[in-house]
């Protein structure tokens, strides 16, 4: 079994540098719906094929957002039309279970809008946050916009830790089980900032809440 996973992420890597941009787009897109790629796998060593000069890593942070965009835009409209009972009743055939729908419901209804960029990101959720906005039928436009934010941020932070980790340890890019795992602990801070972020958010609105409920007194 690990073999066979080891093997289909070279696979996934080798798509990418044999498609450019065009492969990072698709694969971006799949990681933003409820396909398992590891977005560790396409952006750094793309970045890091970049700062060799293959590619520009401007335009792959561009494509990976562009295509970030796309995939979550495409959950959102599917929870949209299809709606909650079908959504619990066919998701777990894409790896969708009911308790990680009801995770993400339980955070787009604690932080809203705001939440949508913050879970860009956050693993485990970031792919997810799109179906509850759709079947809450959040305003599209507002949806996408805090996608767009969230995921460059993300695609910018794992594009540089990309250039900065396999510039120094290439050897890497042979072994992607081990690119993920040396990535991830990278990318702690980055989980650090959005929750710091989204505590804040929380704070803000609950403030706004209670003003609401108790309002002063002329």
């Amino acid at each position: 079994m690990e073999a066979t996973v080891h093997h289909l992420l070279a696979v996934w890597m080798q798509f990418v540098l044999d498609w450019g941009y065009v492969g990072v787009f698709v694969m971006m897109f799949f990681e933003s719906t409820a396909v398992p790629i590891p977005a560790e796998i396409v952006i750094p060593p793309a970045a890091y094929w970049a700062a060799q000069g293959r590619f520009n890593v401007a335009l792959i942070v561009v494509a990976a957002t562009a295509g970030s965009w796309a995939g979550s835009a495409a959950s959102y409209w599917i929870a949209w039309k299809l709606g909650r009972p079908l959504v619990e009743r066919y998701g777990r055939f894409v790896l969708l279970s009911k308790k990680k729908i009801e995770g993400a419901d339980h955070w787009f209804d604690a932080y809203g809008a705001g939440g949508i960029f913050v879970a860009r990101l956050l693993p485990g959720i970031r792919h997810l946050i799109s179906i509850p906005a759709g079947l809450f039928k959040m305003n599209f436009r507002t949806f996408s916009i805090m996608t767009i934010v969230g995921a460059g941020l993300f695609n910018a932070a794992l594009a540089w830790f990309g250039i900065k980790v396999l510039g120094d340890q290439p050897g890497l890019m042979k072994d992607p089980t081990a690119l993920i795992a040396v990535l991830k602990t990278k990318s702690q801070y980055l989980i650090g900032f959005a929750l710091v972020i989204a505590l804040l958010y929380g704070l803000m609105i609950w403030m706004q809440k209670r003003a609401a409920r108790h309002p002063s007194k002329p």
